[in-house]
C-alpha cells in the first residue's frame, strides 16, 4: 500500500558490546493507517486540433520547489479522442508525492494512460491531518479544478479498492467486459489489504458484513471482495508478536521477550514513536517452530479465509515485495513470481541461521514467518503463484492511479447523470 506512500520511520537499534549503534530504517506506509488522501483533478478536453498542453504544479503547495514544469506534448490525437489529466497528491508523514496522469479516450471506451509525471517534496501534507480545512484552502487557491470533496482522509478499504483498480487497469482487465481480473495484496506497516472480484456466488454469500464493496467504473458495476485489516500490517504485527500494545510503552519499562528473535539478541526497537527493549529467548525447540506457534496465536480468528483466492491470479506489493527481494526470492529491481511456500522455506532458513549467527536484520525470521502464515490464513495454498512487482509498463502499482480514475469517473457521472 510502500506502497506508494510517505513513510513514517520505524527504527531498530542493535546494541553492541562496545555501545555503538546501528540504525536500520523500515518504511511504514502512513496511508495504510491514518494518511491524508487528497484528490485534485484538473480535467480539460482537447479535440484533434490541439497540439500540446503545458501546465505547472509549482503553486500546488506553499514552499514547493520543483525547478521545472511537467510538460506533456499531446501531438495530434485521432478525431474525436479526448485528452485529459488527473493530478493526485499522496500526502504522507515525511513527504508528499504528486502524480500527474495524462489520458486519452476514444468515444465511449476505456481511457488509456499515455504519460505519468511524478514528483516528491518535503515536508508531508499530513502535518495538516488534524485540520483538513487548511489543506482545502491551499488547493482552493491553486489554478486547478478543485471540488468540495477533493480533500479527504483515506481509509484502508478505499486504498484496497483503488489499488485493485490500478492493477486491473494496467493489466488490461478493465478494458474487456466479463474478462478475467486479478487480485491485489498489499502489506503496509499498520494494515494489510486484500481485494479481488469474486466469480463464485458462494464467495459473495459467505463473505462477512463489510467485506463486499460495490464499485462503478466506466459504466460497469463491480462487486469486490475487499477488506483492510488494521493492526495486521508488518510493523503492528511485530509489536503484537512481541507482546506489546499499540501506542503504549511496555509496562514498567519491561523488556519484550520473543521466541522469534535470536536467543542472543538484545536491542531496542522504535515503533509509532514508542521505544521498546526487546530480546530473544533460549529454548530447546527450533526458532522457526516456536515463532510459527507465536504468530499463529496472533493471527487466530483474525483473518477471513475464502476458497476462491486459490483460483484468482494475485499481485502482491509493498512489504511482500521488500521481504521477498531481501532474501533473494525475486529480483530487487524487476520483481518476479514465487509460490506462497517460498516464504515458508525462506523463513525456516533464516530462522535456522539466526539460531547460531545473529544478523543485522534480527526481525527477518519473525517477518518471513508472519507473511508465510498470513497468506495461508487468507486461504492461499503453498503452491499458489503470486506476482510481485512495483511497476507495470513503467507505471507505479500504487493506489494513486486507481483513485484518480475513480474520482474522474464520478465527475463524469455527475456531469452526465443520464448515462
Amino acid at each position: 500500500m510502500q506502497p506508494q506512500h510517505g513513510p513514517w520511520q520505524t527504527r531498530m537499534r542493535k546494541i553492541s558490546n562496545h555501545g555503538s549503534l546501528r540504525v536500520a530504517k523500515v518504511a511504514y506506509p502512513l496511508g495504510l493507517c491514518v494518511g491524508v488522501f487528497i484528490y485534485v483533478a484538473y480535467i480539460k478536453w482537447h479535440r484533434a486540433t490541439a497540439t500540446q498542453a503545458f501546465f505547472s504544479i509549482t503553486r500546488a503547495a506553499p514552499g514547493a520547489r520543483w525547478g521545472q514544469q511537467a510538460h506533456s506534448p499531446l501531438g495530434t490525437a485521432a478525431d474525436g479522442h479526448e485528452v485529459f489529466y488527473g493530478i493526485m497528491f499522496d500526502a504522507g508523514s515525511t513527504g508528499t508525492r504528486v502524480h500527474v496522469f495524462q489520458f486519452t479516450r476514444p468515444p465511449r471506451e476505456t481511457p488509456t494512460l499515455t504519460h505519468e509525471t511524478f514528483k516528491a517534496l518535503k515536508p508531508g501534507l499530513s502535518a495538516y491531518a488534524d485540520d483538513v480545512e487548511k489543506v482545502k484552502k491551499v488547493f482552493k487557491a491553486s489554478p486547478f479544478l478543485v471540488g468540495d470533496d477533493c480533500v479527504s482522509i483515506m481509509n484502508g478499504t478505499d486504498e484496497g479498492v483503488s489499488a485493485w483498480i490500478t492493477i486491473n487497469f494496467l493489466t488490461g482487465s478493465l478494458k474487456t467486459p466479463g474478462g478475467s481480473s486479478v487480485g491485489m495484496l498489499d502489506l503496509g506497516g499498520g494494515s494489510t489489504q486484500i481485494a479481488f472480484l469474486p466469480r463464485v456466488e458462494g464467495t459473495l454469500q459467505a463473505s462477512p458484513p463489510g467485506y463486499l464493496t460495490a464499485l462503478r467504473m466506466f459504466n460497469r458495476t463491480y462487486k469486490l471482495y475487499s477488506y483492510s485489516y488494521l493492526g495486521l500490517g508488518l510493523m503492528s504485527a511485530r509489536l503484537a508478536i512481541l507482546g506489546g500494545v499499540e501506542g503504549q510503552p511496555a509496562k514498567d519499562g519491561k523488556e519484550l521477550v520473543s521466541p522469534c528473535l535470536s536467543p542472543s539478541f538484545k536491542g531496542e526497537w522504535e515503533h509509532a514513536e514508542v521505544t521498546y527493549r526487546v530480546s530473544g529467548q533460549k529454548a530447546a525447540a527450533s526458532l522457526h517452530e516456536l515463532c510459527a506457534a507465536r504468530v499463529s496465536e496472533v493471527l487466530q480468528n483474525r483473518v477471513h479465509r475464502t476458497e476462491e483466492v486459490k483460483h484468482v491470479d494475485f499481485y502482491a506489493f509493498s512489504y511482500y515485495y521488500d521481504l521477498a527481494a531481501g532474501v533473494g526470492l525475486i529480483d530487487a529491481e524487476k520483481g518476479g513470481s514465487l509460490v506462497v511456500g517460498d516464504f515458508e522455506i525462506a523463513a525456516k532458513y533464516v530462522c535456522r541461521t539466526l539460531e547460531t549467527q545473529p544478523q543485522s536484520s534480527p526481525f527477518s525470521c519473525m517477518d518471513l514467518t508472519y507473511v508465510s502464515l498470513l497468506l495461508q490464513e487468507f486461504g492461499f495454498p503453498r503452491s499458489k503463484v503470486l506476482k510481485l512487482t512495483r511497476k507495470i509498463d513503467n507505471v507505479e502499482t500504487s493506489w494513486a492511479l486507481g483513485a484518480i480514475f475513480h474520482y474522474i469517473d464520478s465527475l463524469n457521472r455527475q456531469k452526465s447523470p443520464a448515462s
